[in-house]
């Protein structure tokens, strides 16, 4: 077993309560049946001092380490069950939150003028994204972040599915970040999702000479006819509610869709770029 295990974000109240929880949860029932920390630690395969640190509600438990607890102390699922409540925070505060928006939304509009869309990165690529930010992120950071953003594409997975578009810039599928194996895993994973039929891929071509805006745009619609919106030029990149606000989202963001190649023309594009990659 890998001795890996997550930081919490100190500012994250709620999380820090839940894993502090589970942490004295595991103390109580190791000391209840008389196994010492060094000899647990020896049993499920990670040091002393993570064992002190995940007790103390220090450090995030991964959920094969809470499954081996619960055999190694006998404790009869009660352990391992407590996989639920971590999995609740085991990812950085603001993507959670992100992820309870995506899990409730009827329709998504998204571009991202920059980078593949999050919600359509492999985890070659978003991994490869990670390890190129400065200042750099630490290994762990690295891991816990790449997966929170794969933990996300569970929403292609849901019943009923939400209508997903996203437009995309030609750019950042010419750009070989983390290497030309990964841009070209990247690109066969474009042509999967594109087929599924409640999801819609634009390109929007390098030699577009018309263009709405190179700044993110994000709205989602949910079923009770409210919505929330994003632009990274439009009030600091703040969430928005404001009507007014979310049409002229909604405005640029259709702009965006006719000044882009259409789905079908989108699926040959990417073909082309796979077959020169």
């Amino acid at each position: 077993m890998r001795e890996v295990t997550w930081e919490i974000d100190q500012d994250d109240d709620w999380g820090i309560a839940v894993i502090a929880t589970v942490g004295r949860q595991l103390r109580l029932r190791r000391e209840a049946v008389g196994v010492r920390a060094a000899e647990f630690a020896l049993a499920v395969g990670y040091g002393e001092d993570m064992i002190y640190k995940i007790e103390g509600g220090k450090r995030i438990p991964r959920p094969e380490f809470l499954d081996k607890a619960d055999e190694v102390l006998g404790a009869d699922g009660l352990i391992a069950a407590m996989k639920e409540d971590v999995a609740k925070v085991r990812y950085p505060k603001k993507e959670r939150a992100l992820a309870k928006l995506e899990a409730r939304a009827a329709e998504m509009q998204l571009y991202d003028p920059l980078n593949v869309h999050g919600l359509l990165q492999t985890p070659e690529y978003a991994r490869g994204l990670f390890l190129m930010r400065r200042p750099v992120y630490t290994r762990e950071e690295v891991e816990h972040y790449t997966a929170a953003r794969v933990a996300r594409k569970a929403v292609f997975e849901r019943d009923p599915a939400p209508e997903l578009s996203f437009v995309l810039e030609e750019c950042t599928l010419l750009r070989p970040l983390g290497g030309r194996d990964v841009l070209r895993r990247q690109l066969e994973h474009l042509l999967e999702v594109a087929e599924l039929r409640h999801v819609e891929i634009q390109m929007m071509p390098l030699d577009q000479v018309e263009h709405v805006g190179l700044s993110v745009v994000e709205v989602m619609k949910f079923e009770d006819g409210t919505a929330i919106g994003r632009a990274s030029d439009v009030s600091g990149g703040r969430p928005l509610t404001d009507p007014r606000r979310l049409r002229l989202l909604e405005l640029r963001y259709g702009i965006l869709r006719t000044q882009a190649l259409t789905p079908g023309a989108t699926v040959d594009a990417l073909h082309r770029l796979l077959k020169e990659t």
